[in-house]
Parts: structure tokens; C-alpha cells; sequence
């Protein structure tokens, strides 16, 4: 059993995470997910390229230059600035070699020191013999720790500092303080991660995953701040759509590209759409031969989104600086695409996402990001789309994509440069949404567990002749839990709201389970010896306790009143039989009791075994057959 100071302890901490999952409505509050450093093995996190680095005139201030023309600066080497007066960079004198030492190289000297030159190639080299000898600086055997491709170097001009070296790469930017012995990077804070596309956001064990320039694809650990190349099979398969495509139309191409794609299916039909390059977009339906369903306009066609379950409807991003937005719901037949560019800024649309049933539709754009509210599903006449900017608390940087998380709630957005972030999705407030309070899922209910109202205040729930408490949250969000008496399949829920009675269906078995998780995906697991959250940092140990806050467990025993806080000394015990599994192996469960002094919450102990594979590893709760979230947990000898 835990100590109850140490359970009031994270109970505070759980409310504050909570609140974190929920902001205010009302405001725009964007938080960034992760940072702009990624882990490629080297002698620290990179990032993208940097094309020159330079020191000011007295050495205090360092400067980078990336490839998109954007300079930043430091003076700590820790925390980096936009540059506000770009001062000229020095010109790198390039000297005349006695030889080279890797094919391709270019030589420079620096300012600071004419008598020594560099070359820059896949590795940095140092010569101070006119380049008779040379000594490679980067080099451990044949890779190099600092990455590939030197595209620029930096000595303060100080004599007392010749030691100190900055060099510029296809990685980032990394200081030596010892001639090039050793290295460490400056690219934790630098905002240079090239983001293409949001491939998905954070479900079960699997983080927030993008597609970057030059690195590939990359996924951030639950609770991270550093992303990691991954295997991304979303981009495989869209690439692979687009090879298909491109091969099926062969020389109706011509000099095009295949861009974009987009397909869906039901239970009668099925689509694919194809865009290209130069504005063009060909549909195949049921397995069919592509036909041309809106011609060239000399804009690329940059994302292709079809509504799940309902082929004929999609939507398309383009470009160019007219018809950037369009819209069909008859697979595009009779080149059937509405405009709904309108108030759009003039700028090319770089990603698209939509709440479809919920009329919600949103732009990444070179101006940042947009949304507005229209009619997607119907083939109607649209009125004037007034779009609406969400970029005020942004860095001022071009949205390279945008997408709403599969319970639409969270709204995640790609700037270029400075990663990823994400907010409450705005179009919540047209619509209201029940989902699972632990992981914003669509998962069944279960008695005594917990939901979320998304998008509106509720201040009465009933259903099934039971009254649902209210548990008031944050701004216009609501928590409403299920009676330990609720019984399924579905239930016809009343929420009482300031707009009137709204009714929403909501689907009820015995057992749900859903280890809770917070807006990152980061499990709320805990050390039951100290209190102290478990995360990335702080890993769980083998032969050690750990306990893990869940909801959907069921009822109870003893019995226990709906809408009463568990007591903090003996808590009712789960009813059901509860399993949590390590890896797909059982564990030892200790206890499943309710939540001590909270409503609608379980929390589960369990006995870590003494010998455990170490470092991460997939957890999961089962209760009567019924299984919860996979999330990810850290563990140590």
C-alpha cells in the first residue's frame, strides 16, 4: 500500500495534467510537442541542414544561416533567437591547396586564422601546412560523429579561443572546444527540423510521427522531447499509392509528377484519387481505369483527403494562388470542384484536414495556419467560406501540413523550422462530442467510468432513468461519469447545455478499460514506493511497484455511490478479474481498487518481475476479456 501523503501528492499532479488536456476553448493556446533535435547516434541530437555559421566581430554572438535563408543567433550556445540585424558573414577566403583530401572538397579559411585552412566535404578537415598533411576532425573509423556533408565552419576571432571550432552540416551545427578531439551539438533549441507531413499523432504505444526533409521519418516517445527515426508504414503505403498511380496512368502523365493521393472505400464502392503536379486529378472507382476529374491549372496538387467511408466526397490542397482549396462530393465527375478558397490569404496551401460530419476544415498555409466552418458533405452551392487564422500565438513561420487527431479534439500543426504543435480544436465548440476521458478514444463506457464532453458546458447528464454527475472541468469542456447502475449496449444520453437539451448515443458494455495518457501520450504510470511519476526520465525498475490510473473497470465491492470521491483508506476492489500484461506477458496485479479520493478513476498495482528486458516495453490492462490502451513504459535493472 502507498502512503496517503504520497497518493494526495500525485493526486494534485494528476489534476494539473488534467487541466493540461484541456485548455480553454475560447483561446488558441498552442503547446509544442516535442522539440526540433532528432537522435541519429552522433555526439548529439541533430536537426536539419545549416548552410554558414559565423561569429560577430567580437565573438560574443554566434550565427546560422539554414537553407531556407532564416538566421538565428546565440550567445549562450544553449538557447537560439531569429536574428534581428544580420550582420554580413565574413568571406571565407579559399586558398590553393598543395592537395586534397577527400575528392569533392571545399577549402576555406577563416578570419580568425588565414595560416590554417579546412576542408569541407563528408567529413572537416584541418590543415596547417597549406594542405601538404591533414587531419581529419569529425572522424570515428569511417563514420562521422557529427554527421555528413560540412557545409561551413566558424573560429571566434580571439586568439585565446582558437581552440573553440562551430561547423555547419547537413545535421545541424556542432562546437568543439578542443580542436576537433571532441564534439557536442547546438541543435536542441535551434528551430530547424524540416517537418513535411504529420503522418499520425500519439495512439497507444506510439508517439506523434512526421515526415521530415533529409531525415526520413520520425516518431516522439510518448513524454519525449527528442524524435527518432521510425519505420513509418503510412508513408510506405502512400508511396507505394503513388508509384501505382503513376505507373496506371503511364504516358498520360507526360513530364507530371503523381503529388498527392487519397482513397476510401465502403461497402458498396471504392476510390482513388490521384494529383499531379501540374493541378491535374484522375479518379479511379471500383478497382476502374483513371478518369480525369479536374484539369491542368499549373498548381501543384499538394494533399488529397477522402472522407473515410464515403469515397465521394474529398477534398483537395493546391499551390497556386487561386482554386487552392477545392472540394466534390460526386468523385469529381464532370470536373465537379467547388472553391472554397474565399478570404484565404494569397498563399499556397501546403496541407488539409477536416472534420467532415462536423463541417470543419483546415489549411496549413505559407501565412500560417486557417480554418473555417462549411458543408463538406453536401452538394450544395457554398456561401462565402469566412476563414479564420489560429496562427496569433505561433512562431511566424510557413504551416507545412495540419491534422486532427482520430477523436478530433486535438489539433496538431507542422510549422517549417520549428516543429510540431498542437491545440484544442476549435470547430469542438460547434459540435458536441462524448469521448473517453482517459485517452480521448471512442471507446465504449463502462459503469463507474469516466467521459469527456468536448465543446461544451454540461450542467445536468441523464440517461437510462439515471442521472450522469457533472464534473466541471476547464472552459467550455465538461467530465461527466457513468453510473456504477448503467447498463448497455447504448445508452441515449440528455446533456443539459446553455444552448438547451442536446441527445447523444453512447455505447455502454460491463468492462471497457483505458489506462489514462496525457495530451502527448504519455501514460499516467507511477512508482507506488515514492509517488513520483514515471516517464522517459524517470524509469520504472525491475522487481519495483508500479501503479497505473485507468478508467472502465467496472463496477465495485463493496458497492459505492456514483459521484462520491473513493475514500482514501480502503477503497471498494474492482470486481471484475484484472490482468496487466508486460510485453504480452502477465504480471502480478496487487491490487485493482477505485481511485483514493477521486471520482471515476481506478487505480491498478502491480509487481514488476525481478528480471525485465531493459529499456521500453508495451503495457496493457485485460479485465474479463476486454483489453485497454497499449502504452509504452521505461524500465531498468
Amino acid at each position: 500500500m502507498c502512503h496517503k501523503a504520497t497518493l494526495r501528492g500525485t493526486l494534485c499532479l494528476f489534476t494539473l495534467a488534467l487541466a493540461g488536456t484541456i485548455p480553454a476553448a475560447a483561446q488558441t493556446d498552442w503547446r509544442q510537442v516535442g522539440g526540433t533535435s532528432v537522435e541519429l547516434m552522433l555526439a548529439a541530437p541533430a536537426t536539419g541542414p545549416v548552410d554558414r555559421v559565423w561569429f560577430s566581430p567580437d565573438g560574443s554572438v554566434l550565427y546560422a544561416r539554414t537553407p531556407s535563408g532564416k538566421t538565428f543567433q546565440t550567445a549562450n550556445f544553449e538557447t537560439w533567437v531569429p536574428a534581428a540585424d544580420v550582420p554580413v558573414p565574413p568571406r571565407l577566403t579559399p586558398p590553393e591547396p598543395v592537395r586534397l583530401p577527400e575528392h569533392g572538397a571545399t577549402v576555406v579559411t577563416t578570419p580568425a586564422n588565414r595560416t590554417t585552412i579546412y576542408a569541407l566535404g563528408r567529413q572537416l578537415f584541418r590543415s596547417d601546412d597549406e594542405g601538404r598533411s591533414w587531419t581529419n576532425l569529425t572522424a570515428f573509423k569511417s563514420a562521422a560523429v557529427v554527421g555528413t556533408g560540412q557545409r561551413g565552419v566558424a573560429v571566434p576571432p580571439s586568439p585565446a579561443d582558437r581552440d573553440q571550432l562551430v561547423v555547419a552540416n547537413d545535421y545541424g551545427v556542432w562546437r568543439s572546444m578542443d580542436g576537433g578531439r571532441s564534439w557536442t551539438g547546438l541543435n536542441q533549441s535551434l528551430p530547424n527540423l524540416p517537418v513535411k507531413r504529420i503522418l499520425s499523432t500519439p495512439t497507444g504505444t506510439a508517439g506523434t510521427r512526421v515526415q521530415a526533409d533529409n531525415l526520413g521519418a520520425l516518431e516522439l516517445p510518448p513524454g519525449g522531447s527528442v524524435w527518432y527515426p521510425v519505420r513509418a508504414p503510412e508513408a510506405e503505403n502512400e508511396a507505394a499509392l503513388m508509384k501505382w498511380a503513376a505507373s496506371a496512368l503511364g504516358d498520360e502523365l507526360a513530364d507530371a509528377r503523381i503529388t498527392a493521393v487519397g482513397s476510401a472505400a465502403n461497402s458498396s464502392t471504392s476510390a482513388i484519387y490521384a494529383g499531379a503536379s501540374d493541378g491535374r486529378i484522375w479518379v479511379s472507382t471500383d478497382s476502374g481505369g483513371f478518369n480525369l476529374n479536374h484539369q491542368r491549372n499549373g498548381s501543384r496538387v499538394e494533399r488529397i483527403l477522402v472522407e473515410p467511408g464515403h469515397p465521394a466526397v474529398a477534398l483537395a490542397a493546391l499551390s497556386g494562388k487561386s482554386q487552392r482549396v477545392l472540394r466534390t462530393t460526386n468523385f469529381g465527375y464532370r470536373y465537379y470542384w467547388d472553391s472554397l478558397d474565399d478570404n484565404l490569404p494569397d498563399a499556397a496551401v501546403n496541407g488539409i484536414t477536416a472534420d467532415f460530419q462536423g463541417g470543419a476544415l483546415y489549411a496549413a498555409t505559407e501565412k500560417g495556419i486557417f480554418w473555417a466552418h462549411e458543408d463538406l458533405e453536401n452538394n450544395t452551392s457554398p456561401e462565402t467560406v469566412k476563414w479564420t487564422s489560429l496562427s496569433d500565438r505561433l512562431p511566424p513561420a510557413a504551416a507545412t501540413d495540419v491534422r486532427l487527431d482520430p477523436a478530433g479534439v486535438q489539433l496538431y500543426a507542422a510549422l517549417d523550422g520549428y516543429g510540431v504543435f498542437a491545440t484544442a480544436a476549435p470547430h469542438r465548440l460547434r459540435n458536441i462530442q462524448i469521448v473517453n476521458a482517459a485517452d480521448y478514444s471512442l471507446r465504449p463506457a463502462a459503469p463507474g467510468g469516466m467521459l469527456s464532453v468536448i465543446g461544451g458546458q454540461v450542467s445536468a447528464a441523464r440517461g437510462g432513468n439515471l442521472d450522469y454527475p457533472v464534473l466541471k472541468v476547464l472552459g467550455n469542456d465538461s467530465q461527466i461519469q457513468v453510473p456504477f447502475e448503467a447498463v448497455g449496449p447504448s445508452v441515449v444520453l440528455a446533456l443539459q447545455t446553455a444552448n438547451g437539451l442536446v441527445t447523444r448515443d453512447v455505447a455502454v458494455q460491463p468492462i471497457s478499460p483505458a489506462i489514462l495518457v496525457g495530451p502527448d501520450g504519455a501514460p499516467m504510470l507511477w512508482d507506488a514506493d515514492s509517488g513520483l511519476p514515471l516517464d522517459l526520465r524517470s524509469p520504472a525498475h525491475s522487481n519495483g511497484r508500479l501503479q497505473i490510473w485507468a478508467t472502465g473497470l467496472g463496477k465495485v465491492q463493496p458497492n459505492w455511490p456514483t459521484g462520491m470521491p473513493a475514500p482514501m483508506d480502503d477503497p471498494p476492489v474492482v470486481a471484475a478479474a484484472v490482468h496487466v500484461y508486460l510485453d504480452r506477458s502477465p504480471i502480478q496485479v496487487t491490487r485493482a481498487t477505485l481511485l483514493p479520493g477521486y471520482i471515476g478513476f481506478y487505480l491498478i498495482e502491480v509487481q514488476l518481475p525481478a528480471i525485465t528486458n531493459s529499456g521500453t516495453s508495451e503495457l496493457f490492462v485485460s479485465a474479463d476479456g476486454q483489453e485497454s490502451n497499449r502504452v509504452q513504459v521505461v524500465i531498468e535493472p
